[in-house]
């Protein structure tokens, strides 16, 4: 009998990160669930409340007591990390934040949840990855890359150091037998998609909006042996919009 895998997952409570507990779950994983929300208790997976520790990845110091409470969950060993957790702060009226009208206690905490959570997480449980030889997967995005009509400039710049970050940490973590990728999702159909969305849809190749299972598809395939030798990664699930 094969030891059961185990996935700590970020912002799982929505869209892709639910998706991601769905498929790794359905795939006999037990999926150890972060997010700023409490476990709900219709919750349509496995292990329920005690595999769910309620973190604001915003506040640094709790990040780094989050590392603490996850060991305790683990029997030594974490076969994947997957750093989905991230926020996009709009104005007032909804509007995106660009350079000139972001506040830094707003880059701080954007920067905070997108990036500096996932080095924190990763290095904190360096020991338990080492130990299964496992897979960490940050979430960066198709906005990392260009200017985007939705998401604003402290998003894309942390997506952008978060894939520079993957790099980083695919050459550091390598030695110890871990591999480190990352995800760039372009549109996906979640409660989070602008108004105007369905503009971009017209001028992808595909021609409609990804679904979360595609890219926890994604996800899966990085944390699978089917990736054995993908390390320092960066794949864009996004339709060919990069194209």
């Amino acid at each position: 009998m094969t030891e059961q895998k185990t996935l700590v997952l970020t912002g799982a409570s929505r869209g892709i990160g639910h998706a991601t507990v769905q498929r790794f779950n359905a795939e006999g994983w037990r999926v150890i669930t972060c997010s700023r929300q409490p476990f709900p208790e219709k919750c349509p997976w496995g292990g329920g409340s005690e595999d769910h520790v309620e973190l604001d990845l915003s506040d640094p110091a709790e990040t780094i007591n989050a590392v603490g409470r996850l060991q305790e969950r683990l029997d030594g060993r974490l076969d994947a990390l997957v750093n989905n957790a991230g926020i996009s702060p709009k104005g007032p009226d909804g509007e995106r934040l660009n350079t000139l009208d972001t506040d830094l206690m707003t880059w701080g905490k954007v920067f905070h949840v997108n990036f500096f959570a996932s080095v924190v997480l990763a290095r904190g449980l360096r020991d338990e990855l080492a130990a299964a030889k496992g897979s960490v997967v940050n979430v960066t995005s198709i906005a990392g890359s260009r200017v985007h009509p939705f998401a604003g400039a402290a998003y894309a710049t942390s997506k952008a150091a978060l894939a520079a970050l993957t790099r980083e940490m695919a050459h550091d973590f390598g030695p110890l037998g871990v591999r480190v990728n990352a995800i760039a999702p372009g549109e996906v159909e979640t409660s989070i998609l602008s108004p105007g969305t369905d503009k971009i849809v017209e001028k992808l190749p595909l021609q409609r909006l990804g679904q979360p299972e595609e890219v926890a598809a994604a996800i899966y395939f990085l944390c699978s042996q089917e990736s054995s030798y993908i390390s320092g990664a960066e794949i864009e699930v996004n339709g060919a919009q990069h194209v």
